[in-house]
């Protein structure tokens, strides 16, 4: 659980400061919305790879496992927070994405625990 909750953290601060940096670039230049999308979607898919990355190193086995859990908890925490918040669903395009966060995690979790250098 030590390592999942690294990793919720890592994804966590990662997207915070994603957030925080684009949202002043968005705000004192001419950038748009539009025209960063997939940038932001690249950023979203590295975040949770490291934050699978983070809690296989952390968990040192079962990789695969762990950066699993750690997407599907992101998912259900993103998930809760826009059913609660706004009384919305997930549409299919959410979907697919957290569904590729789950695979993109778990691979992480992977090369987390095969790069840790302390296996017990």
């Amino acid at each position: 659980m030590k390592g999942i909750s690294y990793g919720l953290m890592t994804i966590f601060v990662i997207a915070l400061l994603t957030s925080l940096v684009f949202s002043l670039l968005l705000k004192f230049t001419d950038l748009t919305e539009s025209s960063i999308t997939w940038l932001l979607i690249g950023i979203s898919f590295i975040a949770v790879f490291i934050g699978g990355f983070v809690s296989g190193g952390k968990g040192k086995e079962k990789g695969w496992l762990i950066g699993g859990i750690t997407a599907l908890l992101y998912t259900l925490i993103i998930y809760l927070f826009q059913f609660l918040g706004y009384g919305q669903n997930f549409t299919i395009e959410q979907t697919l994405y957290h569904v590729g966060f789950l695979f993109v995690a778990m691979f992480g979790g992977v090369f987390g625990v095969n790069l840790s250098s302390e296996r017990s």
